[in-house]
């Protein structure tokens, strides 16, 4: 049973996991506790989090009946062996992407939350951008008509320094898919909940830009993190930097997509435009107060405001319009509707779930059997029929 102020333990004390662990709070929810990579890190975890529990291991964690939520945020690797067993332990689960590094395990982990009745969220948290919701909302009034071309890009660049050590580029913690896997996916959820389609196609090409990278550290996002400045070992890279995509929806409509973790300026640059036989969208993760809709006889731009716009817009518009919201923003609401749905109280509009992670899996693996084939491949929706 949940209290109506679900208690929440974090595993994984990583940059996203302080950002968890601030959007519990936000969202009206309980820090309950702390798990780190090991008795020690949870302990300093803790006390840097105020958090008043740090388990000593996973076992701990799940045995301890206060807790009603974990938020798993550790190298994905680790995150469906994780996820089984915190559903085996009947707790629900927020799970950092990808749910798993295989559509396999992935299947696995919505056959468990089905078995347990839990919830699994998986944070997908742009969509919780009011005018994400807004073009949505207007996507399904038929405002744009029917779709000509979907495009965009997802561009960082915290890759690119080839002293940039991080567990996310080697595949025994990271998985097969980098650049991809990592913010590609974000790309592909949000344009394919947005626009309403489902990429059923894909062609794409790899690219790794820096050979070589140090190793020995745990660093998951913003730059360089090796300390000192002796010698260190290097290995070779074997996960993307780069990945171009051609996609097509069910229905033969076309899209294209660029991403890369090694252009320069680019912070995180989510951007799409989806272009209609009516009219044209157009969303930018890195000015999210206003979207661009263009016709044929002109461009206007949109501010959030929740004064006015659709009902999700205004729902999600938390701040009066001209005060800026932003990611921490989408995820105290991702957050808010997670402990909704945990209460019972029905599973609020656009919550990504367990199916919406493993579709996302079924895109990865399709997009790494295009680019070593070099040829169109299905994305696969037999789980999901059958889920």
């Amino acid at each position: 049973m949940t209290t109506p102020h679900p208690r929440s333990a974090i595993v994984g004390t990583g940059m996203i996991g302080a950002v968890h662990a601030r959007a519990v709070r936000a969202a009206g929810g309980v820090l309950h506790g702390v798990l780190g990579s090991s008795p020690a890190r949870s302990t300093q975890a803790a006390a840097a989090l105020d958090a008043p529990h740090a388990y000593p291991d996973l076992d701990a964690l799940l045995a301890d009946d206060a807790v009603d939520v974990v938020h798993l945020c550790t190298p994905n690797t680790l995150h469906a062996r994780q996820a089984l067993d915190v559903l085996g332990a009947g707790k629900h689960l927020v799970c950092e992407k990808p749910l798993a590094t295989s559509a396999a395990d992935a299947e696995r982990v919505v056959a468990a939350a089905r078995a347990a009745d839990r919830l699994v969220a998986v944070p997908f948290v742009y969509r919780y951008h009011p005018m994400v919701r807004e073009i949505r909302a207007r996507r399904q009034a038929g405002e744009f008509g029917n779709w000509q071309l979907l495009h965009g890009s997802y561009l960082q660049d915290w890759m690119l320094p080839a002293d940039t050590a991080t567990w996310r580029a080697d595949p025994a913690a990271g998985g097969p898919s980098r650049a991809f896997a990592d913010i590609g996916s974000h790309w592909c959820d949000l344009v394919e909940w947005t626009a309403g389609v489902e990429f059923t196609e894909v062609t794409a090409r790899l690219a790794t830009t820096v050979a070589q990278r140090p190793v020995g550290s745990t660093a998951s996002f913003g730059g360089p993190e090796r300390q000192g400045t002796g010698p260190v070992e290097c290995v070779a890279v074997s996960t993307e930097d780069v990945a171009v995509l051609l996609l097509r929806t069910g229905d033969g409509t076309l899209a294209n997509l660029t991403v890369s973790q090694v252009s320069a300026g680019r912070k995180n640059r989510l951007w799409f435009e989806l272009d209609g036989s009516n009219a044209s969208a157009v969303f930018d993760q890195e000015e999210p107060e206003r979207a661009w809709l263009g016709g044929l006889d002109g461009a206007r731009i949109l501010v959030r405001d929740p004064g006015r716009g659709s009902a999700e817009q205004r729902r999600l518009a938390h701040l009066p319009a001209g005060h800026a919201q932003g990611y921490a923003d989408c995820f105290t609401s991702f957050t808010r509707d997670v402990h909704q749905a945990v209460a019972g109280e029905g599973l609020p509009d656009g919550l990504p779930t367990a199916t919406d992670g493993l579709r996302s899996a079924q895109l990865v693996e399709a997009v790494l059997t295009s680019a070593a084939a070099g040829v169109w491949t299905d994305v696969s929706r037999r789980a999901l029929a059958a889920a």
